[in-house]
């Protein structure tokens, strides 16, 4: 459970670094970023290796009625990483769609994981992104959304993305023993 533990802080210390201490993150200049990569890189090592071996505690099962809900905020959560990217209407309703995304998958697990190391990763997750969106609220000020000139196509194409990278998702996890879908 330290690995795991570990790896949740140290993602959430580096993305935090910036905005908590700015002029630190200043000093480093461009030699910063392959730092920053290294310590996210090493934290999602630790997090994967943390999880895997961690001996838990459970206190719910996963239960056939909330895997669907999970599946639909899991696909909720990549529609609004692909729709910020192609500039779909998403962008414009949603502040922060990579946060909220982190926190729709977050939910989603927490939903049909019930034992302590999920808690740990998936929980510390959330409470990362939802720091992460007050803390650039206060820092920058609420972001006024633009409402983008979304198209049809726009939207098919994050509908698209969305479609398959969930898909993509769904089967890798199927493979590695984690069913999405039962």
């Amino acid at each position: 459970m330290i690995g795991l533990l570990s790896g949740v802080v140290l993602w959430s210390a580096a993305h935090l670094f910036k905005r908590l201490a700015p002029a630190a993150r200043a000093r480093l200049g461009n030699a910063g970023r392959p730092i920053m990569a290294l310590l996210l890189v090493a934290s999602v090592v630790l997090m994967t290796v943390g999880y895997q071996q961690a001996s838990t505690t459970v206190w719910w099962g996963r239960q056939t009625a909330w895997v669907g809900v999970n599946n639909l905020l899991v696909y909720l959560g990549f529609y609004c990483i692909a729709g910020s990217m192609v500039g779909a209407r998403v962008a414009g309703v949603i502040r922060h769609p990579q946060l909220t995304a982190v926190k729709l998958w977050a939910v989603a697990h927490l939903l049909v994981n019930g034992d302590s190391a999920s808690l740990i990763l998936f929980g510390g997750l959330l409470v990362w992104a939802v720091l992460e969106v007050v803390i650039i609220n206060k820092q920058d000020g609420k972001p006024r959304l633009v409402k983008p000139s979304s198209t049809l196509p726009r939207e098919m194409g994050a509908i698209v993305v969305t479609l398959t990278v969930y898909g993509l998702t769904a089967y890798l996890h199927g493979q590695l023993g984690y069913p999405v879908h039962g």
